[in-house]
């Protein structure tokens, strides 16, 4: 589970990210401002993917006036460009760039706090997005990453608080569903965090959700639920490792001790740890 949660808060990272436009020129102005037009032309090619003709096109607009306070905007949008092609370094030096000319803005926090966790620089990362809480304390997706972190460094005060934010502010939202199934599960609290697994399940099925759905039943003995939930799950994904071991541990439960080995087994082959499912066979109920 630790392991889907932190896939789901890194890969997803990224995704989140959207380029800003820059203000409309003055519509009484005689003249097309270039710089617009340009920035126009550049979230028409992000939008399509040719991030080689959007950097160019950024580039264009902030040579034409090098020191207008707008830059870091552009200069923001730019460094999003190159972390889309996979320039890392490059990425985060623009946004530095853009951070050096306007410190408190908040897009360009948030989009170097996704690149540094792009990047594996977790500490980074986590800082980053505590700057921009003490900017903004409602902003959410500051508040999932740095919990999720927090959470798997083993700070779950600081993940309760920051999830608090998003239960308060999106409380039927996949990112919260994601935030309290992981804390409430990984803090023992298996019944709080049957509803927002059953949310997930429903909205963004996975095996990995639907284990972990299972797991919390089992652990408060509610087998029939739990029975009910690995044949769902096993029906859309026959060949998953996980689910074959939670369905080893109902029927430990259930007093069908051969029935237990054999998906234990099971469990083996498709990829489960041998000494995690030896374990749970020897473990008393």
């Amino acid at each position: 589970m630790k392991r889907l949660f932190l896939s789901l808060a890194f890969l997803a990272a990224m995704a989140c990210a959207s380029a800003q436009t820059l203000a409309a020129p003055d519509p009484d102005s005689d003249e097309e401002n270039p710089r617009f037009l340009l920035a126009g032309q550049a979230d028409e090619a992000i939008a399509e993917e040719r991030y080689d003709d959007a950097a160019t096109r950024l580039i264009e607009a902030i040579s034409i006036c090098p020191d207008c306070p707008d830059n870091a905007l552009l200069l923001s949008n730019l460094g999003m460009v190159y972390a889309y092609q996979g320039r890392d370094s490059l990425a985060l030096e623009t946004l530095d760039r853009a951070l050096g000319i306007a410190p408190s803005m908040k897009t360009v926090m948030a989009n170097r706090a996704r690149v540094l966790l792009r990047m594996g620089r977790d500490r980074s990362a986590y800082e980053a997005f505590g700057r921009l809480i003490e900017a903004d304390s409602l902003n959410t997706e500051a508040r999932y990453y740095r919990g999720m972190m927090a959470l798997y460094s083993g700070d779950a005060v600081t993940a309760e608080a920051d999830f608090e934010v998003l239960r308060d502010s999106l409380p039927l939202d996949i990112d919260t569903a994601r935030a309290l199934s992981a804390l409430y599960s990984l803090t023992g609290r298996s019944a709080q965090a049957v509803p927002y697994f059953r949310q997930l399940v429903r909205d963004e099925p996975s095996p990995e959700y639907y284990a972990a759905l299972a797991g919390c039943y089992l652990a408060d003995g509610k087998l029939s639920e739990a029975s009910e939930v690995i044949g769902e799950g096993m029906t859309k994904y026959p060949g998953d490792g996980e689910l074959y071991y939670y369905r080893a541990w109902l029927n430990r439960d259930l007093f069908r001790p051969a029935d237990a080995k054999r998906d234990g087994k099971r469990a083996v082959e498709l990829g489960v740890s041998e000494r995690k499912v030896r374990e749970l066979l020897e473990r008393r109920r």
